[in-house]
């Protein structure tokens, strides 16, 4: 078959080339992108997601692009609550570099991407293509359907949602939000709000634990000592302290290092 066309003789041998006899007439595809994944009936999540990130018309455009689309059975696979969570107004941002990162520039087929190993994506990070025993991977999701043809682009099918990496953090940039958390952390222990206090030096302690960072370790050990004797007692008083001095230890090696 060739496309929904039945190959009836095959390989009729001329000067310039060859020729095969099909019995149907091919038309051009005239779906773009997204009419392409509203008719498979297969990436109904997808669709919804598309919409509210606002990505219709981005995706219907002349300029060729691919996409590696998760399926349903792909988001269903996410942590409970995870998908209602993205499709919140208050995320469509994050949501929307989730999905620009299933998409590459041009029109990439599966042996062009194969042989790539690598592709830019228009969330700016790089996807990992390899080939397996057991198939072909899109970073650690499998491709399960290939070269799905639109007007406007290619889409192939994966088998779990990718998700972009965590934006780098430089020693200077954790330094500057440990200083902040503490500034803010001490303004709510001296005004009486303890818990508070304890739950915003765990919060950034934990982010910045794990963030793509370049911490030095001795700095990290710091960090997740003071989370693990924090986590080990429910009275805020002693979190706030604990973590304190947690961060303070862990600031005090990043501005040594960074000297």
């Amino acid at each position: 078959m060739v496309d929904k066309a039945k190959v009836v003789v095959t390989d009729i041998k001329c000067s310039n080339g060859v020729i095969h006899v099909i019995d149907s007439v091919i038309l051009p595809v005239s779906d773009n992108i997204p009419a392409t994944a509203v008719k498979a009936g297969t990436f109904k999540t997808l669709v919804a997601a598309v919409k509210a990130a606002g990505l219709v018309d981005a995706l219907s455009g002349d300029k060729p692009l691919t996409v590696f689309a998760p399926s349903d059975e792909a988001f269903a696979r996410l942590p409970e609550g995870t998908v209602a969570s993205l499709l919140k107004p208050e995320n469509i941002d994050q949501l929307k570099q989730i999905l620009l990162y299933h998409v590459v520039e041009g029109r990439v087929y599966s042996d062009q991407a194969l042989k790539l190993k690598e592709a830019p994506t228009l969330a700016g990070s790089t996807l990992k293509i390899s080939a397996r025993k057991k198939g072909a991977f899109i970073n650690k999701s499998k491709l399960t359907a290939l070269d799905i043809e639109a007007s406007n682009g290619v889409i192939h099918v994966i088998d779990a949602v990718l998700m972009p990496p965590a934006k780098k953090v430089s020693k200077a940039d954790a330094k500057v939000t440990i200083h902040h958390a503490v500034t803010r952390g001490t303004d709510l222990y001296n005004s009486g709000h303890k818990e508070a206090c304890a739950l915003h030096y765990m919060t950034t302690a934990n982010s910045l634990l794990d963030s793509n960072h370049e911490m030095p370790a001795h700095a990290v050990r710091h960090l997740q000592t003071a989370m693990q004797h924090a986590q080990a007692t429910s009275c805020s008083d002693a979190q706030s302290w604990t973590m304190r001095r947690g961060l303070d230890a862990a600031y005090r090696v990043m501005m040594a290092d960074i000297r």
